[in-house]
């Protein structure tokens, strides 16, 4: 029941990576797996792209691993040349990590977040509204600053007991586009711990498996959909394949994932 509440503190302004319950030192690692300080990270101005990469094991450039707890599996990822481009794959065996870029902040309005997925077989178990099946093939995360001030209590006691766990800051929201098991296209999930993280479901059910799919969505307007507000700075995006909850597996392939800049209207 603790991981969702460690999805709180996956992204950022120094990529905090932390687990409830079970965040270390170790939390961010190097493709050696050595543990990696917050400020040694990089920053980028756009995220990496897996197609511009040769098919390899460790880690794609420009992307840091993340361990959700040191008592759970990681996931799998490695850069694949799959149907005739570099993709990134991820095996998961009853496991949960992921892999998250520190960006630089950037305002939401107008920018876009494009992507490609395919998820290869179901998990017959999930279900993202229940904390305790609340596993996916496929996840993005997208974290953004704002006024912390504004938040209710309860939130900045949930806020104070992240920084004393990891000794970091969470972001003040997150988004999640997810492929849920179970509810439908576009349902906003709340998050079972914070109001601070709200998924999104943009692909529903195991109908369409081994095709891919795409999407482009409007952060700014999802992000007051989410949340009744205006979004403040998108300050990271990360990606994570879970099955720990449901006790199964998953294979999956995440394509490349582009922040895009559009002109208003």
């Amino acid at each position: 029941m603790f991981k969702r509440l460690s999805l709180i503190f996956i992204v950022s302004t120094s990529i905090i990576l932390v687990g409830c319950a079970g965040f270390n030192k170790d939390s961010i690692q190097d493709e050696s797996g050595q543990p990696v300080s917050m400020d040694q990270l990089p920053t980028q101005d756009e995220l990496p792209k897996f197609s511009a990469e040769t098919a390899r094991e460790g880690m794609p450039n420009g992307w840091n691993f993340y361990r959700i707890a040191p008592f759970k599996k990681n996931t799998v990822y490695r850069l694949e040349n799959y149907q005739g481009k570099t993709v990134l794959s991820a095996n998961s065996k009853t496991s949960a990590s992921g892999l998250a870029v520190k960006l630089r902040p950037r305002q939401a309005n107008n920018l876009w977040l494009q992507w490609e997925w395919k998820a290869l077989n179901p998990i017959a178990n999930a279900d993202n509204a229940d904390g305790y099946a609340d596993d996916a093939p496929l996840r993005i995360l997208v974290a953004f600053d704002g006024n912390k001030t504004k938040l209710s209590l309860k939130e900045k006691m949930t806020f104070e007991m992240a920084s004393l766990i990891s000794g970091q800051e969470m972001p003040y929201a997150t988004l999640m586009y997810i492929w849920s098991g179970k509810s439908p296209v576009n349902t906003i999930i709340n998050n079972a711990h914070t109001s601070r993280i709200k998924m999104i479901v943009v692909d529903s059910g195991w109908d369409n498996l081994g095709q891919w799919h795409k999407h482009q969505r409007d952060l700014a307007a999802d992000y007051e959909r989410a949340y009744g507000e205006a979004p403040g700075e998108v300050i990271g995006i990360a990606l994570l394949t879970d099955t720990d909850n449901t006790k199964s597996e998953a294979r999956a392939f995440y394509g490349d994932i582009e922040l895009i800049q559009k002109n208003s209207k």
